[in-house]
């Protein structure tokens, strides 16, 4: 076995906390956005709107990482710190060339 007690895994209770609250709210809001923007549709305002939401549930994972790395930091885990900035440098790259190799942003 693996010595850790069943149930939360216990290393970073905060973080998981904190996690936990940071994607049921950010998937409340950008549901609750697409779904106001597919209902003005009909009237021609709600594009931008469920466009806003669909971005808010791309976000989500890189605010996810940005979380982790904070709250990495402050605890002291420099190791698991290192490692979100990391990845949060990958995105970052990818997204940029990305946009450079398409031309920049579309409109």
């Amino acid at each position: 076995m693996s010595g850790q007690p069943s149930g939360k895994s216990g290393r970073h209770p905060r973080l998981e906390a904190l996690l936990a609250r940071l994607l049921t709210l950010g998937t409340w809001l950008a549901t609750t956005i697409i779904l106001l923007g597919l209902g003005l549709t009909p009237i021609g305002a709600g594009v931008a709107l469920v466009t806003a939401g669909i971005v808010i549930f791309l976000l989500l994972p890189v605010l996810r990482l940005v979380l982790m790395l904070l709250v990495f930091v402050d605890e002291g885990d420099y190791r698991f710190g290192a490692i979100a900035a990391l990845v949060l440098a990958i995105i970052g790259l990818g997204a940029a060339l990305g946009l450079r190799m398409s031309g920049g942003l579309p409109g």
